[in-house]
């Protein structure tokens, strides 16, 4: 009886580690829109497998926009989030005690776009002057207008900003109501395209090679989590980082894992999306480069004293280290990407 006993206890104690051995971290994760195509790699991740192989348990829920996410995680509601960096760093400055940080870049280059018609006399900035902008007064891109004016010599005196609904922005670019509009270079240019706008006379000037140094999308923590769980945040970019790679080797079938979840989603329209970003945004020469993920210190530094011509910071300018910490990282090796 007494070795019976031993045994059942011994296989107690084994069933009890194997348990513990295949637990699943749980991870709240906020996205910054929709299901949409440029949601995709980490929507890969969660169908590949790649999350749960490094133990975790995530959760991807939508949201309504690029400020919502931020709130998620400074909250602690979410422990992880994608957002604009930039949206980040004024929030922070905001809400000093609570010093949200960036760990992942994914947007290298920003999607802040000017979008307009060749047959309206639209071809570089400059073409602007004399011409009507629609610009809805929240919009992040017309958030950047008086940056991108000032790299481009534009007298801002000479462009009539039309604040313009979201809902109605492009429709009145298709129109020709206005000659040009303010927004995402992959949402309003594909909005546009798709409404019958030949493709030729679509212009759009992504502010980012026009002196733009700012930042876009990246993968933010709570740092109470980060403090507490920072292997959990590491195994999180190691499996994202994986499913970036296979987004960028095989876009078409990446947009699987968005329509299996958005059924008013077409599959032409999402994957169009989704390969402007990659282009774009995401695989841009400097991460080429350097590989995924990280930042240039000294874009960074630049990108923050951009931002204060737009923004009046109430404490002390942030510096780069206190809105990235790149510790969280893969290898350099890991991110290297053709």
């Amino acid at each position: 009886m007494k070795l019976l006993n031993l045994l059942l206890g011994a296989a107690a104690l084994l069933a009890a580690g194997d348990v513990t051995a295949n637990a699943q971290t749980a991870v709240k994760f906020s996205l910054d829109w929709k299901f949409e195509g440029t949601q995709a790699p980490f929507l890969v991740a969660l169908d590949k497998g790649y999350f749960k192989a490094e133990g975790l348990d995530v959760t991807v829920d939508t949201s309504g926009g690029s400020v919502e996410p931020i709130n998620r995680v400074a909250s602690g509601t979410y422990d992880m989030a994608f957002a604009d960096i930039n949206s980040m760093v004024k929030f922070r400055d905001q809400n000093p005690a609570i010093p949200l940080k960036a760990v992942y870049m994914v947007y290298n280059n920003p999607p802040f776009a000017i979008v307009g018609r060749k047959s309206k006399g639209i071809s570089d900035p400059k073409s602007l002057e004399g011409k009507k902008l629609g610009a809805p007064a929240p919009d992040g891109a017309y958030a950047q207008w008086p940056i991108f004016t000032a790299a481009n010599g534009i007298d801002a005196s000479k462009v009539t900003v039309m604040n313009v609904g979201f809902p109605v922005r492009e429709p009145m670019l298709v129109a020709g109501d206005v000659d040009a509009i303010t927004g995402f270079s992959f949402s309003s240019y594909i909005n546009v395209k798709y409404s019958g706008i030949p493709q030729d006379d679509i212009v759009v000037l992504l502010m980012s090679n026009y002196g733009l140094k700012l930042y876009g999308n990246a993968i933010l923590v709570n740092p109470k989590f980060a403090s507490e769980k920072p292997e959990v945040v590491k195994a999180f970019l190691r499996a994202f980082n994986k499913a970036l790679k296979d987004t960028a080797k095989d876009p078409a079938d990446a947009i699987t894992s968005v329509l299996k979840r958005n059924e008013v989603a077409k599959k032409d329209v999402e994957l169009d999306r989704l390969q402007i970003a990659l282009r774009d945004n995401i695989i841009t020469s400097e991460v080429k480069a350097n590989g995924l993920g990280g930042v240039d210190m000294g874009r960074l530094a630049q990108a923050i004293d951009q931002i204060g011509l737009t923004y009046q910071f109430k404490g002390e300018k942030p510096k780069p280290v206190d809105v990235f910490d790149s510790s969280f990282l893969p290898s350099a090796a890991d991110r290297k990407i053709q």
